[in-house]
């Protein structure tokens, strides 16, 4: 068995990056979505180690404009979920468990509450609340009406050819094993809009900033059960706040780790254990899921 990379051509024209790994039957999936300036490889240590392969399908994305996924229009929470929901039904996916890290966490928010059809579940590290957010997030949610005109701007420029030719690539591996190589966290390595540029168009970081900045549906319409994981640090969200906020979610387990922001770096040992542990936990509400998303697509239901 192995993991095979795979694009998927959008009715816009966008081809979207993804990896799949899949062992064959009982069909369960996961999908794991990456962060802020960030890209697939965000879950190389997960993908190493977690025992969900064994029986799991595992779906990583480059979300539009990220990673394999270039892209220089237009951006967001909107076309994200619609992105994710063609792949799934593309690949013919049951109702799948939506985890995703900080920007990604938002969106598996927002999917559930798009497409609750194709979410049996929720996995969220670090969702970003605006009432949470701290340090360089929480300016940057100040200047939201700033950095709307300069999408449209760059947006335009790039409409005419106007943008760099050449991005970095990011490989999320190799800074984590730098990091850990090392003494104290590298932040400035995680935290900085000079080194996200160097592998992300301009106008798309911008609109990743709008998202994480932008609002959450209601929690408590959300109808999955849900695992968060939040960081009792605060570089840019305060786990005080966050933790009070994801209380109105109806099934709901939070585990709290000693880390900043950046848990699938910091801490990718507990978070893997955690995700295994809760995901094995739920296969049979999984397994009915699914039994019902089949009931529905039978003929004559």
């Amino acid at each position: 068995m192995s993991e095979s990379a795979r694009a998927f051509r959008t009715a816009d024209g966008a081809r979207i990056a993804y990896r799949l790994w899949r062992p064959g039957a009982p069909r369960r999936t996961l999908v794991l979505i990456h962060g802020l300036a960030s890209n697939l490889t965000r879950w190389w240590a997960f993908m190493a180690q977690t025992r969900l392969r064994e029986r799991w399908d595992v779906l990583r994305l480059d979300l539009r404009g990220h990673g394999g996924s270039l892209w220089r229009g237009r951006v967001g929470i909107e076309v994200w979920c619609d992105d994710l929901a063609a792949i799934l039904r593309a690949e013919g996916a049951p109702p799948a468990v939506i985890a995703g890290h900080c920007l990604g966490a938002n969106v598996a928010l927002w999917f559930a509450q798009r497409s609750a059809h194709a979410s049996a579940g929720l996995v969220l590290i670090e969702p970003m609340f605006r009432e949470a957010l701290a340090g360089t997030l929480a300016r940057v949610a100040q200047l939201r009406p700033l950095i709307a005109p300069a999408v449209l701007a760059l947006r335009a420029a790039n409409a005419l050819g106007l943008y760099r030719r050449r991005l970095e690539t990011l490989d999320l591996e190799a800074l984590d094993r730098e990091a850990h190589s090392g003494g104290a966290f590298p932040e400035a390595k995680y935290a900085s809009p000079w080194e996200d540029l160097k592998s992300l168009p301009s106008s798309i970081y911008l609109q990743d900033l709008l998202a994480v900045t932008g609002p959450l549906p209601g929690l408590a319409e959300i109808g999955v059960p849900s695992l968060v994981m939040l960081s009792r640090g605060a570089a840019l969200s305060s786990p005080q706040v966050a933790a009070r906020l994801v209380r109105p979610l109806p099934d709901l387990d939070l585990v709290q780790l000693e880390a900043r922001h950046w848990i699938p770096t910091e801490q990718p040992e507990a978070m893997r254990r955690a995700i295994d542990e809760w995901c094995e936990a739920n296969e049979a509400r999984l397994d009915a899921a699914r039994g019902r998303s089949e009931a529905l697509a039978a003929p004559g239901s």
